[in-house]
This record gives structure tokens, C-alpha cells and sequence, in this order.
């Protein structure tokens, strides 16, 4: 099936290589990379995750996934489905992370012979075996050197805002699940990750043409003995739309929970899952999903996006692109990343040489007409905008707008000048408070501007707003899930009156397809 397997570096170097056919010359490993870091075709900024290698004389096919920064390849001459290979290498690196517990290139290298091993055992002679942590646990004997994980950034002044948070320890799905820690002991403790991927439509008037929600339920467990766990979900949880019926009560108050499909894991027990919507269930070693779902029921999305584009003069056209959190104020989101594409004939300098970076980003937009020079792309952000920059792509043609935590040196100037200027402490530190927690997070609630004037080199073909667009959302926001799908509580099978081992469980909501029509 597969001919080679290799793991490659973010520069190129190559930690781990087999070869299982002997079918490809030796050098595909150095011909997939540079197709990968010069990729120019088809005017795409990243290779696809399959591609034939020298134009289609060697008739090698190159597979890949990119995991924690390496890259994960297949090479083969036969066509197989590039759908089975691409899982198969997220499955390697899976196993692979379950048995290093962190997974980058320090691990790899340390842990070679191990991954060998690994590799021997999962794949032969091209053709996948078994991806199992449970099974391969019988046929596997080298002891990974375990690799100390990063330790938490230092939360710097801000933490003296937060209090009596109960966090999950940095090291939490580092380890090893084969490792035992010094010492001989063995942490008990149980890691759930309800984790979901939205994908949203919005006309050009901000409606909601399509909305989905695809979610999973990941578990890694420590737990030694494989006690019997049972995970609760919402009461009112329904499967199917034809299910909607039995809560329309609750549906109209906006309480219950309607999947339209899901699956479970083979060591799931559905036995009083249609009672009380429990899973019973053995965990086996490593991560691995408990359930899948998809959602088409109507839900709040996370982010409201509107976009605007409209001539202003002759060659001139203005771009106004508005981002609405719309979830509670006391959550928080991870860097948001906004990006437009705009028409062909947009360059960064109509003539002369000034580039975007001399312009003053927060003042007005006329101070670009004084100048010797025409200026393609310029940008202007709302006043006191913190955290926040902006970049025109020239090559993909594209806009750029970044959301995210500002930086230490800012605040740092900011805190001077409230406590060099503050009439009293009880002022100051109420200033302060503000400024910690506008700067270091994107609360819900918030809404941010970017304007954005551009010169054309031609004149527009037709309508420019077919000719632009669309707007396209990508966010990450921890502890929120738009399903309102919840655990209610995750019950361990007791093998002593004083076992309690740690719970630990985690809602993230990602952005899949976040789309703003023009």
C-alpha cells in the first residue's frame, strides 16, 4: 500500500525514516520538501495534503499531515485512498504521542528506537496492522525517556487579578500513558475534551444562510486497573430530528440539546443510554473519541460578522469589516484571525515607494493624500485598539486582521501612566483591573472595526463586491461550546473507600468553516 514512511522537521531534517517496498528513490524525502516550502501552484500559499512529486515523471504520490510542527508523509506508486493514508498518519502520531506524551522533535529524537518499534509493529510491509495503544502494549517493550514538558508561561502582572481559579496543571496531557513517574507511582487521573468545530454561513445582510456544529468527545485516561466509568450527558439530550418532538417545551425555552447523528467508540455500553443518557464504558490506553456528533440545529454562533464593500472615487474602494463577540462577558477567546480577499489588481503601492508600514495606523486615512506617493492598502483601527494588527498578503491578494493579547511592553506603559497620574489607590487599581483584563483577553461582548482603503491599478471589471470577499473567521474559545452539550458528572467505579483520583474536563469551540458573505 504505502512504500515509505518519514517524519520530517520544520527545516527539513529527517528524524525518522522506513522503507517498507523499496519502490521510491532515497531522495523523496528531500524532493517532498522543497515541493512543500516553494508550493507556487495554483496561486495557494501551503501544498495540499496530497500531491504527485516531479510533475508526474517519477509517479510518486506524497501523502501528508502536519502535527505539532512535523510533518507526517506516506510516499506510494499505487493509488490507494488518500482519505485511509491520511488517517492512518494521524493515527501514527497519536500513538506515537500517547507513548512519548509530548510529541516534537526533542521527543522523537530521543525516543528513536522506541518509534521504530512502534512503526514495525503498526505497519507491514506497507499495509497498516493495528493503531491500538491497548493492543500494541502487548508487542512493544522499549520504555520511553520521558521529555520534561514546557512550563506555563508567567502570567506576568495580570495575575494578581486572578484568584481561586481551579486550573488543569501544564504537564496534563503530556505523559506518557506506558511511563511510570518517579518514584514508582502512577497519578491517577482522567482527562475529557469536549471539543467542536463550527462552521457558519452569513449573507451579505449578516443572516445565518447554514450553520453546523461537529463535535467529539476525547478521552485520555491515567487510570490504573481499568475501572468502569460512566459519563452523563445532558438529560434532555436528543438523537435525530424527529426526536425534536418529545422536548418542544424545552426546545422553546432554549434548554434542550438535538444532534442529528453521532457514533461511539467500540468499548462504549449504551445499556441506559435511552434512560438517563449515560455511556458506560472500560477506557482503553491512550486518547481516543468516545462519541461523535453533528449538529444543524439552530444555535447562537460565537461571533457576529458583517463586511462592506463600496467604490469611493475613481479606483478607490473602501472595506469595513465588523466582528461582534455575542457570548457571555465572562469568557474569553484566543487569538481571532480575520481574513478577506480582495480583488486581483489591488496591489500593496500603486507607485512610488512607500509601504504600508510608514503609514500611522490609528490616524486618519487623508494623511495618505499628502504624500508623494499612492498608497494600495492602508488601514485604519478603531481609536484605542490594543493588541490588534493588520497586513495586506500582495502574493495571495488577500487582508489580514489579527486579534490578540497585547503585549507585556504596552501594558507595562500603559500601568505607568495610571499610577504616575491616579488622585487616589482605589482609582488606580480599578484602572488597572481594566486594563489587565481588556489587554489580556477578548471578552464577549466586544465589538472591533477595521476600515480599509484601497487603490486599484485598473479599473473594476463589474460589481466589486463579486469580485472580493468572502470574509473568513478563524478563533479558538476555551471553556464554550455552542451546542450547549454538557457532562454532568463523571463517575469512577470505586476500588477503595479513599480512591479519588482526578477529574479533569474541558470544553474548546474552533472555528471550521466561518464564512462572511460580501
Amino acid at each position: 500500500m504505502i512504500s515509505q514512511f518519514f517524519v520530517l522537521s520544520q527545516r527539513g531534517d529527517n528524524i525518522v525514516f522506513r522503507d517498507y517496498r523499496g519502490e521510491v528513490p532515497k531522495g523523496s524525502a528531500e524532493i517532498f520538501f522543497r515541493k512543500v516550502k516553494f508550493w507556487k501552484e495554483d496561486e495557494e500559499e501551503e501544498a495540499p495534503p496530497v500531491f504527485v512529486g516531479l510533475s508526474n515523471v517519477d509517479g510518486v504520490n506524497y501523502i501528508h499531515v502536519k502535527v505539532a510542527g512535523l510533518f507526517f508523509v506516506a510516499t506510494t506508486r499505487v493509488n490507494v485512498s488518500p482519505s485511509l493514508v491520511l488517517e492512518l498518519l494521524q493515527r501514527i502520531a497519536r500513538v506515537i504521542k500517547d507513548y512519548l506524551g509530548i510529541l516534537n522533535e526533542d521527543s522523537l529524537r530521543k525516543n528513536f528506537v522506541l518509534v521504530y518499534e512502534l512503526l514495525d509493529e503498526v505497519i507491514d510491509f506497507g499495509y497498516p496492522q493495528t493503531t491500538s495503544t491497548e493492543i500494541l502494549k502487548s508487542y512493544v517493550f522499549n520504555e520511553p525517556i520521558v521529555v520534561d514538558a514546557a512550563r506555563l508561561p508567567t502570567l506576568g502582572p495580570a495575575s494578581m487579578f486572578m484568584q481561586g481559579a481551579k486550573r488543569m496543571p501544564g504537564t496534563a496531557v503530556t505523559k506518557s500513558v506506558v511511563a511510570t513517574e518517579p518514584g514508582g507511582r502512577k497519578r491517577e487521573e482522567i482527562f475529557v475534551d469536549i471539543i467542536e468545530k463550527i462552521s457558519v454561513t452569513f449573507s451579505s445582510s449578516g443572516y445565518i444562510l447554514t450553520s453546523e456544529i461537529d463535535g467529539t468527545i476525547q478521552m485520555k485516561s491515567y487510570l490504573t486497573g481499568n475501572p468502569e466509568i460512566r459519563l452523563a450527558l445532558n438529560e434532555d439530550l436528543g438523537i435525530g430530528k424527529g426526536s425534536a418532538s418529545l422536548y418542544d417545551y424545552r426546545s422553546s425555552a432554549g434548554g434542550a440539546v438535538i444532534l442529528d447523528d453521532c457514533n461511539f467508540h467500540e468499548s462504549v455500553r449504551l445499556d441506559s443510554f435511552d434512560v438517563d443518557r449515560t455511556l458506560a464504558l472500560i477506557p482503553p490506553d491512550g486518547e481516543f473519541a468516545v462519541m461523535n456528533y453533528r449538529m444543524t440545529q439552530e444555535f447562537t454562533p460565537p461571533f457576529r460578522v458583517n463586511a462592506l464593500i463600496e467604490e469611493a472615487g475613481q479606483l478607490k474602494a473602501e472595506v469595513i469589516i465588523k466582528v461582534r463577540a455575542d457570548f457571555a462577558t465572562s469568557v474569553t477567546a484566543n487569538t481571532i484571525t480575520v481574513q478577506m480577499p480582495v480583488p486581483t489588481y489591488t496591489s500593496r503601492r500603486v507607485k512610488g515607494a512607500v509601504s504600508v508600514g510608514d503609514i500611522v495606523k490609528f490616524s486618519s486615512l487623508d494623511t495618505t493624500e499628502d504624500l508623494s506617493c499612492t498608497v494600495g492598502v492602508s488601514f485604519e483601527l478603531e481609536a484605542g485598539a490594543v493588541g490588534q494588527t493588520t497586513d495586506f498578503k500582495e502574493g495571495a491578494k488577500r487582508l489580514e486582521w489579527c486579534l490578540k493579547k497585547a503585549c507585556l511592553s504596552h501594558i507595562f506603559h500603559q500601568s505607568q501612566r495610571i499610577l504616575s497620574g491616579a488622585k487616589s489607590v482605589t482609582n488606580s487599581f480599578i484602572q488597572l483591573y481594566i486594563l489587565f483584563q481588556c489587554s489580556f483577553k477578548i471578552v464577549g461582548g466586544a465589538e472591533h472595526t477595521l476600515r480599509t482603503k484601497l487603490t486599484f491599478s485598473q479599473e473594476s471589471h463589474g460589481n466589486i463586491a463579486r469580485e472580493a470577499g468572502p470574509v473568513n473567521l478563524n478563533f479558538t474559545i476555551p471553556m464554550y461550546n455552542a451546542s450547549k452539550l454538557q457532562v454532568r458528572y463523571l463517575q469512577i467505579a470505586k476500588k477503595s473507600p479513599s480512591y479519588n483520583p482526578y477529574r479533569w474536563v474541558r470544553y474548546v469551540t474552533q472555528s471550521n468553516s466561518y464564512v462572511a458573505r460580501l
